[in-house]
């Protein structure tokens, strides 16, 4: 990461380069991108975030990072990432871990758990996929109970219109959207993982999930680089952030 360039620089010289650039409006930071996600939801109010595909709790950390101080819930299916999921959140009593995949409806579903675990994914990977990024090839499958967004969000008592949707789910963003119809129209936010080309087999890309997020009343803010094809610098998947029109 270019972030991380930082650190080979010593300390008194990145005083020195920081200093500098505030002095002309700049400000340099290890992630920009948190920096004004908290902003926004700083803005907007955000109270609470649905952090859907939390893996071991990466996000929720950038987010605490960042100073967001408001409630967590971090929903991992797979089992040994939910573990560590928990362990991750046991010292901060606004964040809550579930062990929950979600989708469409409530129930039971298969997820195809990777060698990496962050690639895990109800949905089977294209083998353009698996060829881009070997470390991302399934090793089991487990079975995890499924909700919804909607139920989850009766069920903390969040307001929709104080709560920032993140999904990261690998292919499987549609289906978790179909499960969030009727709070959709009031959410403050979503950031949600976005596929440039099919990774994942019967996914939906990035034009379908952004026409349904705009067809609920929120507008592009944000685009944030993700996944690139190492052979090929295309860029195959970002982040893309969401938001209330009118806020």
């Amino acid at each position: 990461m270019a972030a991380a360039l930082l650190d080979y620089v010593p300390t008194s010289l990145r005083t020195i380069a920081k200093r500098a650039a505030l002095a002309v409006g700049v400000e340099i930071t290890r992630n920009p991108f948190a920096k004004r996600l908290t902003a926004l939801c700083d803005r907007l109010d955000v109270r609470a975030v649905l952090d859907v595909g939390a893996n071991s709790g990466q996000y929720a950390t950038f987010l605490r990072q960042a100073g967001f101080a408001g409630h967590i819930v971090s929903c991992e299916p797979v089992a040994d990432a939910h573990a560590k999921l928990v362990r991750a959140a046991a010292a901060d009593p606004a964040w809550h871990p579930e062990r929950l995949a979600l989708g469409p409806s409530a129930g039971e579903v298969e997820v195809n758990v990777s060698g990496n675990s962050y690639s895990s994914s109800v949905l089977p990977m294209l083998d353009a996929h698996r060829d881009a990024a070997p470390e991302s090839a399934y090793v089991r499958t487990e079975s995890a109970p499924m909700s919804t967004v909607d139920d989850l969000l009766g069920t903390y008592g969040y307001p929709p219109e104080r709560t920032l949707l993140k999904i990261d789910v690998q292919g499987y963003e549609w289906e978790v959207l179909q499960g969030a119809r009727a709070v959709l129209p009031a959410l403050a936010a979503v950031q949600v993982e976005l596929s440039l080309t099919p990774l994942y087999d019967g996914q939906r890309l990035m034009g379908d999930i952004s026409d349904l997020l705009v067809a609920a009343g929120l507008e592009l803010w944000a685009i944030e680089p993700g996944f690139c094809d190492p052979a090929t610098g295309r860029m195959l998947q970002c982040d893309g952030v969401f938001v209330r029109s009118g806020s």
